[in-house]
């Protein structure tokens, strides 16, 4: 549908502003663990580090959704966050030892969760209100992702790793002052059903689904802690760096706009089992080129392996929780994908990059990859065998 004239300013600043935030994604996923070992830490050290965040976003997200919630604002609640983030990022600059880098990283880690689903939450309203496609809007994160992967990549090779924290308060100060032009969405989020932690908990398929998840985001968030740490270790510059972040970001894009548009298509299993198989086979990859240039190559399978999966999952989410629950489904989806899964490959993939290796740390990645693959055939089969059964939860695939 057309965008009515007086409605372009606020899709144009809130698109802007959607493309400059994730410029801070690009940072702590990528360039922060650069700036931890230029300090001298240890890959189990990163690893802990890393793991704080997850840790910290299962209580940050909740209390500022609360926070957004009572005061019915989500515009002025960002603008917190980012000018937290700021704040954060120049004491960090100004720390070195490991123990005052946890203190603050744990504060920072705070302010920094809860931007992206308030971010999807001011979108998804917006998208609505407007009637127009989510997507013509959340695009612009994943092209602010490449744009500013490549960008920083190049910025930090000049000035070097110490500098990260300094190019942080830069992007962070961009979006506080994009931000300011966004219209705010006053309207509730939804709130999380205690009550349907229960309901969810008594259907089987969606417990087997959360645990499949969980097995396959830990190869990932494995892969998102110590990517950057890999490509260094094999001789690569802050800018060859960006340049495969940039692959990764690109590849999804058509996939995402593919899928949405087509993916009703295919059924949820297969491409399931599609996406888990492609991720073992891209940390098998991963785990055995010792090539920066071949590392660079290889994540040019994002798009198929987090692309598919990503899109799937949420669609087979919303066949299996309803409505009233959907919330309820929904975090507890976000904990086992990011939260939970992050907490472990921070800690126990620090422990395995540094004791063991780059090569054995990624085929520990493509294990649970696998593992999530055989529980997703698992299922497909036991669906297959009940085919002849009436129509049910367990009855659609």
């Amino acid at each position: 549908m057309k965008i009515k004239p007086m409605a372009e300013p606020d899709i144009q600043w809130l698109r802007s502003f959607t493309f400059t935030v994730y410029g801070t994604s690009v940072l702590v996923s990528s360039y922060f663990p650069l700036f931890y070992a230029q300090l001298g830490f240890t890959g189990s050290q990163i690893g802990l580090l890393y793991a704080l965040g997850p840790m910290i976003s299962l209580l940050s997200n909740l209390l500022w959704s609360l926070a957004s919630d009572r005061y019915k604002t989500i515009k002025r609640i960002l603008m917190i966050l980012l000018a937290g983030q700021a704040a954060l990022a120049f004491l960090l600059s100004e720390s070195t030892a490991f123990s005052a880098i946890i203190a603050v990283i744990t504060a920072f880690y705070f302010f920094y969760y809860p931007v992206f689903p308030l971010s999807d939450t001011i979108v998804i309203s917006t998208a609505n209100r407007h009637r127009i496609n989510f997507i013509s809007i959340r695009l612009f994160g994943s092209v602010g992702f490449a744009v500013f992967a490549i960008v920083i990549g190049y910025v930090l090779d000049r000035v070097g790793s110490a500098k990260t924290m300094w190019v942080e308060m830069a992007v962070a100060g961009l979006a506080l002052l994009l931000v300011l032009w966004v219209k705010d969405q006053p309207a509730a989020l939804a709130k999380m059903n205690l009550s349907g932690i229960w309901a969810i908990l008594k259907q089987k398929e969606l417990l087997w689904f959360f645990g499949c998840v969980f097995c396959l985001a830990i190869g990932m968030r494995m892969n998102d802690a110590f990517l950057a740490i890999s490509l260094k270790e094999l001789g690569a510059g802050e800018n060859l760096i960006g340049w495969a972040m940039l692959a990764s970001s690109l590849s999804e894009i058509p996939v995402f706009i593919y899928l949405s548009f087509h993916g009703d298509k295919y059924k949820e299993l297969p491409l399931l089992l599609f996406a888990s198989l492609l991720f073992a086979v891209r940390f098998f990859l991963m785990g055995l080129t010792q090539s920066a240039y071949g590392i660079l190559l290889i994540q040019m399978m994002h798009g198929l392996t987090f692309g598919v999966f990503y899109v799937t999952a949420i669609r087979m989410l919303t066949r299996l929780i309803p409505e009233q629950f959907r919330a309820t489904g929904m975090a507890l989806y976000t904990i086992m994908w990011s939260s939970l899964s992050g907490l472990l490959s921070g800690t126990f993939g620090g422990i395995v990059f540094e004791q063991l290796g780059r090569p054995i740390f990624y085929w520990v990645a493509m294990g649970s990859s696998v593992v999530a693959f055989i529980g997703f055939a698992s299922r497909y089969l036991v669906r297959r065998a009940n085919l002849s059964k009436p129509a049910g939860l367990d009855e659609e695939a």
